[in-house]
């Protein structure tokens, strides 16, 4: 415990040693050398002076010469137990003390220098000259921390709980920051810009872009079912004549159905776009914390205005999907039409369907995406590794690293479609597979890749990337080669034409459907919606908050947001109080130099020898002096003794002489040892004389 503040640089250290001790062994000399080995901080205090047998003295000590310390030695005489159970005046203390070292033959040449008036000087010069030291430096940190609060004590220099137009004034300004939050969120701004995921309308974009268009190309290309609901068609319009031309009836059919069906992904997608305004306003009413009723109504009125939208906003759509259904437009400038359009022979049919995949790509080979995905490949043929891939319009590359130096393998996009994997069990990845529909190995021997993303919205983000390079998705087709209808797959060349082109036609019209939806609902749902809220927040949002509730029961402040309000408030006032304190005081004042280093190597000691006990005995001390009633006898005189936390022994005085490590240049006159008085010695523990 005393090493935790002796350590600290700020701390001054007073080496008090009782003067009828061996100032060798002082503890507080040891503790001292170890935390502050340059002495800058260390003074000596020597007690008890005035309890030194007759005819010794600490003068060598007090002038710092035996045993030297950078700040020297100040003597001080304390009230005794005596004085003290006596109730001795501390005035008449310090006169006796003072009396004492102008009265004792060996401290009247330095008395001026001793006694508590001049230890109480001292350590107040100490404390001026830290104070001047440190004085810049702790103003700058309190004007620091003081303009760190200056801007969020603003609000609360004039605070008053219960005045109404402070309540007023903050409703206002909350709801117009919630507003213009929301408005940032959705629109994108360079404040406060979210660097580890996606929010607002950025998620929103994606769900555009990206999570839409995949949806609407998985119910398109349903290739078998497709030519299945075609023949029948044909079939059903034909009834028992057999048809020598192809009925546009069946073409129309098949098209309204192909619409219909994309009623699902379009309800999908809004809602979607529905939970992500949900989570922005939340985001935006973190803002709110500070009165938690005022954010409960703001994110339930808003959120109840956004699910009033999502019906209206489904119903539009709906009623797209519906003007879709009522007026086929087959002149269209992008229909094939029938007149555009010659049937080809049976023969050429999968060139033609081959040739429709390659018209497809062909755009410039330009690269769609860039990134890193993780190959799930077994333990024994290598395991998982993570690739710099890159996706470009005619192939699937992967890399080493992103410099895109060392090409691990090229992978053509040709017959290639995408399936969905299952997530393992012990896997924290999402993964998709590549594979190649005419049954060849995709990757080395394997007949499929299985590529992992760390989250779903980067799969869904890869496929619709893939769908620009036209990689599809695989369907959940049903084989019904044995409970099928036989006449689905002996169909005559003549029928086989038809589906042929009629399944051509409708691949060309719903093409125009998609485009048309693709481009209509993000500007449907952004009109009914997103900016009908944002108009909603502006205009309406404070009404329906003064129509919810009492304005006090609203601006209530959270108990947290109370106290910390008080903290930042007093201590605001407190660095303030600070600095006009530091203002006040002078840094005129005189210091006093550090004193030159001594030599200290007195404090280095070594261990004594255990066969000469007396070669290595510290210098002649005396026991202390005890004031009040007389001890116990002492014990038998020895020189060792095995417990060094005992009563040490006492033994005779011996001619006073030089200790064998004391440093040059310090005299060798000691007071001599009283006749017939013990001295204390202490084998067992080394000395720092030695």
């Amino acid at each position: 415990m005393l090493l935790q503040f002796v350590t600290k640089e700020s701390c001054l250290i007073l080496a008090v040693t009782p003067a009828n001790t061996d100032l060798a062994n002082s503890d507080a000399l040891k503790i001292a050398k170890e935390v502050d080995p340059q002495g800058l901080r260390t003074i000596g205090v020597i007690t008890k002076l005035d309890l030194m047998d007759e005819g010794t003295d600490a003068r060598d000590i007090l002038e710092n010469k035996l045993l030297p310390l950078r700040r020297g030695y100040i003597g001080v005489v304390n009230r005794s137990q005596k004085d003290i159970d006596g109730k001795k005046d501390i005035r008449a203390a310090l006169a006796a003390e003072r009396k004492f070292f102008l009265s004792h033959p060996a401290y009247r040449h330095i008395a001026e220098r001793m006694g508590t008036p001049h230890l109480q000087k001292t350590l107040n010069q100490q404390l001026t000259n830290h104070i001047r030291d440190t004085l810049p430096g702790l103003r700058s940190k309190l004007q620091s921390q003081l303009l760190s609060l200056e801007k969020e004590v603003e609000e609360y220099k004039n605070f008053r709980p219960d005045d109404p137009t402070r309540k007023t004034k903050a409703l206002l300004q909350m709801v117009q920051q919630f507003g213009v939050d929301f408005e940032k969120r959705i629109e994108g701004s360079g404040d406060q810009v979210d660097t580890v995921e996606l929010s607002g309308g950025a998620r929103i974009n994606r769900i555009f872009h990206e999570r839409f268009p995949f949806e609407l190309v998985k119910m398109e290309f349903d290739e078998k079912e497709l030519r299945r609901e075609i023949s029948y068609a044909i079939k059903n319009i034909h009834g028992v004549r057999t048809g020598l031309f192809t009925p546009d009836l069946a073409f129309e059919a098949i098209v309204k159905k192909q619409i219909i069906k994309l009623k699902e992904p379009c309800l999908k997608c809004i809602d979607l776009v529905i939970q992500e305004l949900i989570n922005t306003v939340r985001q935006c009413t973190s803002k709110l914390a500070s009165y938690p009723r005022l954010r409960e109504e703001t994110e339930r009125i808003v959120t109840t205005h956004i699910r009033e939208r999502d019906s209206k906003t489904k119903e539009q759509v709906l009623l797209l999907i519906d003007i879709e259904l009522s007026y086929i437009n087959t002149n269209h400038e992008d229909f094939i039409g029938f007149a555009k359009y010659v049937p080809l022979p049976l023969k050429p049919i999968a060139q033609q369907r081959n040739a429709s995949v390659n018209k497809k790509r062909a755009m410039p080979n330009q690269v769609i995406r860039r990134g890193w995905l993780t190959i799930n490949i077994s333990i024994m043929k290598g395991g998982s590794k993570d690739y710099w891939f890159v996706l470009t319009a005619e192939s699937l590359s992967w890399y080493k690293d992103e410099e895109e130096k060392e090409k691990k393998y090229m992978l053509p996009l040709d017959n290639l479609k995408l399936r969905d994997v299952e997530k393992g069990f012990m896997s924290t990845k999402h993964t998709f597979a590549i594979f190649n529909t005419e049954q060849r190995n995709v990757y080395k021997d394997l007949r499929q890749i299985e590529l992992a993303c760390d989250s779903q919205e980067d799969v869904d983000s890869w496929k619709a990337s893939f769908l620009r390079a036209g990689v599809y998705p695989e369907k959940d087709q049903v084989e019904n080669d044995e409970g099928g209808p036989a006449d689905t797959f002996s169909m005559d060349p003549q029928l086989e034409r038809q589906v042929e082109t009629i399944r051509n036609l409708v691949d060309s019209y719903i093409g125009i459907v998609n485009k048309s939806i693709r481009d209509l609902m993000p500007k449907t749902i952004m009109h009914l919606m997103i900016n009908n809220t944002k108009d909603f927040i502006h205009s309406e949002l404070l009404a329906y908050l003064y129509s919810s509730g009492d304005q006090n029961s609203l601006m209530e402040e959270s108990a947290e947001q109370a106290q910390r309000r008080d903290e930042m408030l007093r201590m605001y006032h407190a660095l303030k109080e600070a600095l006009l304190i530091i203002g006040d005081i002078s840094t005129t004042t005189v210091s006093v130099p550090m004193p030159p280093p001594v030599d200290d190597t007195w404090i280095q000691a070594s261990p004594p020898s255990q066969h000469k006990p007396s070669s290595t005995a510290p210098a002649p001390t005396r026991p202390p002096a005890v004031r009040g009633p007389m001890p116990a006898p002492p014990l038998a005189p020895t020189l060792a003794f095995p417990d060094p936390f005992s009563a040490p022994p006492q033994i005779p005085s011996r001619p006073a002489r030089i200790p064998p490590a004391l440093p040059p240049g310090v005299p060798s006159r000691r007071p001599p040892a009283a006749p017939n008085r013990p001295t204390i010695i202490r084998p067992s523990e080394p000395s720092l004389l030695d």
